[in-house]
């Protein structure tokens, strides 16, 4: 069996709110093999974005661990955390977050100036992913200049930039309107076939989520099929 890229064990969550203390995971099993698609359908409110951040080394669990690679992650020190983040796991959001006074070129290559490559080699991936993502033609543009769906795939393709395992992404389509929201998520679903990246993507678009390999959902705390 192959074993996969990102598990998450146990995994226990709380917030203290006033006198009360608030569970948000509660004990959650989940696991992500490369290559898979899996889609976390859940309403508001139930822990979607709290699972992503604790399995994204954003947050740390309360209880159980996070394993990234077969590496026991929850524990580790800030600075630990941080580099995987960097190198081995890949962030999108609802809102594209690219830095307004950089191109889409220039936003693509900042994570692997980061990373320490040099600065014709972060170009030329920045320049082969917006390609892959059909947007090679917008890459001297800057965000404000791009439609949402063109600046959402510059997102993408910058959260793929460091090649990372582990694609993370919560609600990636949910500003977009559904022709464009389609658009993208077909480039982004070629993106993880093509690369095996394993890919874990919070939606509220069921039609989406089907297209996936699997669906998951949140029920007391827990992650369970759907």
């Amino acid at each position: 069996m192959v074993r996969a890229v990102l598990q998450l064990k146990g995994v226990e969550r709380h917030y203290e709110q006033a006198e009360r203390r608030l569970t948000i995971l509660n004990g959650a099993d989940f696991s992500l093999h490369a290559g898979e698609m899996v889609a976390l359908v859940a309403p508001s409110g139930t822990g979607k974005s709290t699972l992503l951040h604790t399995a994204g080394l954003l947050e740390r669990p309360d209880g159980g661990d996070v394993v990234l690679a077969g590496r026991a992650c929850g524990r580790l020190s800030d600075d630990n955390r941080t580099a995987i983040r960097r190198n081995d796991i890949g962030f999108v959001y609802q809102f594209h977050h690219l830095l307004p006074e950089f191109s889409a070129l220039e936003n693509v290559m900042m994570p692997q100036l980061i990373k320490g490559l040099s600065r014709g080699e972060a170009a030329e991936r920045a320049a082969q992913l917006l390609d892959y993502m059909q947007i090679g033609k917008r890459a001297t543009h800057r965000p404000s200049e791009l439609s949402g769906g063109e600046q959402q795939r510059v997102a993408i393709a910058r959260a793929v930039a460091n090649a990372p395992l582990v694609l993370l992404a919560d609600e990636p389509t949910g500003n977009l309107d559904p022709v464009t929201a389609s658009y993208v998520f077909q480039a982004l679903e070629a993106l993880v076939r093509q690369s095996g990246l394993a890919a874990l993507i919070a939606t509220h678009n069921h039609e989406l989520a089907s297209r996936m390999d699997r669906r998951v959902t949140l029920a007391e705390g827990r992650v369970v099929p759907l």
